[in-house]
């Protein structure tokens, strides 16, 4: 079974990125989609996927390399960590995960926000590029981190992804954290971030399916996917990624 061979490695502030291999078994339904649009530019190609624990648990980035045909793909995700620096666990933040990248990647994936919202980290506002920012807000860190890997690896094919819906530990779409904001809030920045910087933006607050009446269904704890969740994901993802 394909989720067997599923790796399962936490990586709770570890810095030693998870390298995948080859899968044989495809995701349902998307096929046919492969027939209409050709040949699959990402056959052989590598992917780094940044973010949180979502992303650190290695669940997602196996279905989707079984469907696209990555040949390499590393994972810098962190347990815990947000965004944004200044945070109490400021080692795995996700802009400072992100600069330690070291090689070119034909596709790198930048999935953050919940961790931002659940810990009050300030949303800041969206700046003109090249801008001096602050890495102690969300657009700041984020904006920093974009123009940093845009400058040294122009040609890889960056993508953002807006942090799914949630409801765990009295954090939900309604609540506002003690800086005032909405989950939502931080998922449109990343919107606004992408489109300042002309980088495609997977939506999966709006279209990944995760709700507060869906969320038992997806997730473990109403917050961290399942393996149902990981496969919606995954098929949303792939979709996505071979359409950009």
């Amino acid at each position: 079974m394909l989720v067997d061979r599923i790796c399962r490695t936490e990586l709770l502030y570890q810095t030693i990125p998870q390298v995948y291999g080859d899968e044989s078994k495809r995701l349902p339904g998307l096929a046919q989609e492969d027939e209409l649009m050709g040949n699959n530019r990402w056959q052989g190609a590598s992917w780094a996927t940044l973010g949180d624990s979502i992303t650190a648990a290695g669940r997602y980035q196996p279905l989707v390399q079984a469907e696209l045909g990555f040949a390499k793909v590393d994972n810098f995700g962190r347990g815990g960590c947000p965004m944004t620096a200044g945070s109490d666990r400021d080692d795995g933040a996700t802009v400072y995960m992100g600069r330690s990248l070291e090689q070119a990647y034909d596709c790198l994936t930048i999935f953050a926000g919940t961790n931002d919202y659940r810990l009050n980290m300030p949303l800041g506002a969206l700046r003109p590029i090249g801008s001096a920012f602050d890495n102690h807000t969300f657009f700041g860190a984020y904006q920093s981190l974009i123009e940093e890997l845009l400058t040294r690896y122009p040609l890889c094919r960056m993508n953002l992804w807006t942090p799914l819906q949630r409801d765990k530990d009295g954090y939900d779409s309604e609540k506002r954290n003690d800086k005032g904001c909405l989950l939502a809030d931080y998922a449109a920045a990343v919107q606004s971030i992408g489109q300042a910087y002309a980088l495609p933006v997977l939506d999966l607050y709006a279209v990944s399916g995760f709700n507060k009446l869906t969320l038992d269904s997806f997730t473990n704890d109403r917050l961290h996917p399942n393996q149902e969740g990981y496969r919606r994901i995954a098929q949303t993802a792939a979709s996505f990624l071979a359409a950009i």
